[in-house]
This record gives C-alpha cells, structure tokens and sequence, in this order.
C-alpha cells in the first residue's frame, strides 16, 4: 500500500472522518431526556434512546418497562414522539416515567432531531 494513502488513512480514522457516521450534538432541551436516558446504548434509570426512531416503544433490549409501555402498539416516529414528549400519560396512559413533558414544539422538534441522529 502506498505509504501517503495508509498515513491518510490513518489521520481520518483518528480524527473521525471514518465511514462510521457521528451524530449530532444533543441540543440543550435534550438535558432533561439525558437525566435518565443515554444516547450511547447503554441503560440507566430510563432505556437508551440510540436507535429510538422507528423502534416498537417497550421493546429495548435489557430494560424493563411498565407493563403500559410493554403493551402499546406505538412505534416512534416523528409524531409519536412529539406526542409522547408533550404529554407522556396522555400519549401512553399508565406508563412510569415520571417526566411532565416538553411544553415548547420548537424544542420537541430539535430533540426529536437529535434523536433521529443517534443510530
């Protein structure tokens, strides 16, 4: 291999220009969600949100959840986010999570944009 394309490799690896693609930077509205929630996968008190968007809502891997998120038929989206984020017992009546919800539609919207980002 030609020594110029293994140092440019090696420089876009390190500096994170790989094919792996980053997401965007949580934008501050997104605080409240990280109390509880990881963007990286892991649990915590909440289950992580990467790969939230279009994933069955009581179906994450390793968490458990009440048995009202355990039965919804929601699958997040856009919408179903918004919602939720709004007015989680409003959107998903008996659920656990003590959260009074995000009043502001700008600032749903730019979470639900990070979101979308965290694969």
């Amino acid at each position: 291999m030609n020594p110029m394309i293994r140092i440019c490799s090696a420089l876009a690896v390190a500096c994170g220009l790989s094919s792996t693609a980053a997401h965007a930077a949580p934008p501050a509205a997104y605080a409240a969600c990280a109390a509880c929630h990881s963007s990286d996968g892991t649990n915590g008190l909440g289950p992580s949100l990467k790969g939230v968007v279009g994933r069955k809502a009581g179906s994450a891997a390793g968490f458990r959840y009440s048995p009202a998120m355990k039965k919804t038929a929601t699958t997040w989206d856009e919408k179903s986010l918004d919602n939720f984020l709004a007015d989680t017992q409003k959107a998903i009546p008996g659920n656990t999570m003590p959260f009074p919800g995000v009043p502001d539609a700008a600032q749903r919207a730019e979470i639900i944009a990070y979101l979308k980002s965290v694969k």
